[in-house]
């Protein structure tokens, strides 16, 4: 996947079938529903993919435990049968993790264990595992740092865990070897119309400053939080969609839950849902859910917002974490579909809606991580319509995704790249020294910038730490201390020179700034 080789495929004189604006996770799994089917495919994203919500996510492939309390009970079988088909097509990065509620109460046993049995049963032949009511022994077990006073015992029930700024990259290079063609760093600025339908839209490449014109049969809004601001340019009446959320994860040392199992504690003082879970050998706590009035790349996590993740870890681990533990701290937006007659955000529901505009338009809104897929087949049927395309039946249920590998672990550090580890691993034998870390902290080696520049479109140094690998989110100085080094590789790769090295340092310190608890 080379970004110039993409570039080289636009030609302003192609008719395309489908035009997709947005490269999340949502935007990603349209390119390869619809390159899969036959249709000639575009996609545009105006930053780095997964920039957005699709990275900053709570790295769960999950039902939905809170929609099961809400009695949601459709969205949890949807989800719990995606959550199947992911872990079947991308067993390199989504694996089964074990989750403790702890009990404190003579009541939450009966409760809880009642409530994960129904959720074993909607799961059916798909399920991760068997719930059970364990003892206090088997509880500390599984988490010997929870709190012990007062325990009585707990819950034990399996979902699903994954890298979502991976997988997202894995789902890109999926859909462009479905022969979709996508592009990051390739805003639309302008939406083009023709006896009153949309059919072209203007994109400026921000690495060259070139401008195209390009034109789609039919055109796809899936930018997730910024949803309204694309139908804006089709209607500047348009009423908003969104209702966005921010919600905040920490992420704090591996020895406050050491192991392999997470905690869900069920009901917190604003009702949500929040999780401890083991990850890259970090933990990270979320998540809050604080209504936002303005949709921002980098939402900013507010001081109420740690005090609250703080606070309510403190209930339930022995060791209570301070601000001063938290190693990285990260926000990101939920584009949750307006409800008017909702109170609050975490009643909102997360079920998508596909939305077609007068001048043809089609618009995916809302939804959550795990039915991506379903969500991309259900735009694309109406994609199909609005486009007047010959209709062809939908394939992603069977497709593998990029990196497929039933036994990753193999590879060790390298296990979330799948079988392209071993291409990393071929170029460290071409040369030894790249084999070493880019920070005695981290796992990321010298060799992963090269791939990264080479196959995964990267395009400045924040793609690299925060995406193609995690480094900004499991501890934010230290992937400050990296950029320098990251830095120099990308000027020999990209051909830059020393001024565009300084200035990637300069920026990146900056932006990371804002995932450091002062």
């Amino acid at each position: 996947m080379n970004r110039s080789e993409m570039i080289g495929r636009i030609d302003e004189k192609t008719i395309w079938d489908i035009i997709i604006i947005g490269g999340g996770a949502t935007g990603v799994g349209i390119a390869v529903d619809a390159a899969s089917r036959g249709y000639k495919t575009l996609l545009l994203e105006k930053g780095d993919f997964a920039q957005g919500t699709s990275s900053r996510s709570t790295k769960l492939v999950h039902g939905g435990v809170r929609y099961l309390q809400q009695g949601n009970i459709s969205l949890v079988l949807e989800a719990l049968k995606e959550r199947g088909i992911l872990r079947k097509n991308a067993p390199h990065l989504v694996h089964n993790l074990p989750f403790i509620v702890p009990n404190y109460d003579w009541w939450e046993g009966p409760f809880y264990g009642i409530g994960m049995k129904i959720y074993d049963m909607l799961a059916g032949k798909e399920g991760f595992g068997k719930s059970e009511i364990i003892s206090k022994e088997e509880t500390l077990k599984h988490i010997p740092t929870v709190e012990q006073e007062g325990l009585n015992g707990g819950v034990i029930y399996y979902d699903g865990q994954f890298d979502d700024a991976r997988l997202v990259i894995n789902i890109a290079k999926t859909a462009t070897e479905q022969s979709a063609t996508i592009i990051n760093y390739m805003p639309v600025t302008k939406l083009i119309k023709k006896s009153g339908l949309l059919k072209r839209v203007i994109a400026s490449d921000l690495e060259s400053g070139k401008e195209y014109e390009l034109e789609g049969k039919v055109l796809i809004n899936a930018t997730g939080p910024f949803t309204d601001s694309v139908r804006n340019m089709d209607d500047e009446t348009c009423k908003p969609f969104i209702k966005p959320s921010q919600g905040v994860h920490i992420v704090l040392d591996k020895s406050f839950l050491p192991g392999d199992s997470a905690i869900m504690v069920p009901h917190t003082d604003d009702g949500r849902v929040i999780f401890a879970i083991p990850w890259h050998n970090k933990i990270i706590i979320g998540t809050t859910d604080t209504p936002m009035e303005k949709v921002e790349l980098e939402p900013k996590p507010m001081e109420e917002e740690i005090d609250f993740l703080l606070k309510h870890t403190a209930r339930y681990l022995a060791k209570d974490p301070t601000k001063k533990d938290v190693l990285s701290m990260f926000a990101g937006v939920r584009p949750l579909v307006n409800n008017p007659e909702a109170e609050n955000t975490a009643a909102i529901s997360r079920e998508h809606v596909v939305s077609i505009s007068k001048s043809g338009l089609v618009t995916i809104a809302g939804g959550k991580w795990t039915t991506y897929r379903k969500m991309a087949e259900d735009t694309l049927e109406q994609a199909i319509m609005v486009g007047g395309l010959e209709h062809k039946p939908c394939l992603t249920t069977n497709i593998q995704i990029h990196g497929f590998h039933k036994n990753a672990t193999i590879f060790g550090e390298l296990e979330s790249y799948g079988s392209d580890a071993t291409e990393i691993q071929n170029i460290v034998n071409k040369d030894s020294k790249l084999a070493n870390k880019l920070h005695p902290e981290m796992t990321a080696i010298e060799a992963e910038v090269i791939w990264a520049v080479r196959e995964e479109m990267v395009v400045n140094v924040e793609d690299f730490l925060s995406r193609r690998t995690r480094s900004l989110l499991l501890n934010a100085k230290a992937s400050i201390e990296m950029a320098p080094k990251v830095a120099e590789i990308m000027k020999y790769e990209l051909g830059k020179n020393n001024k565009w090295k300084r200035t990637q340092i300069e920026s990146y310190s900056k932006l990371a700034q804002n995932y450091i608890l002062s």
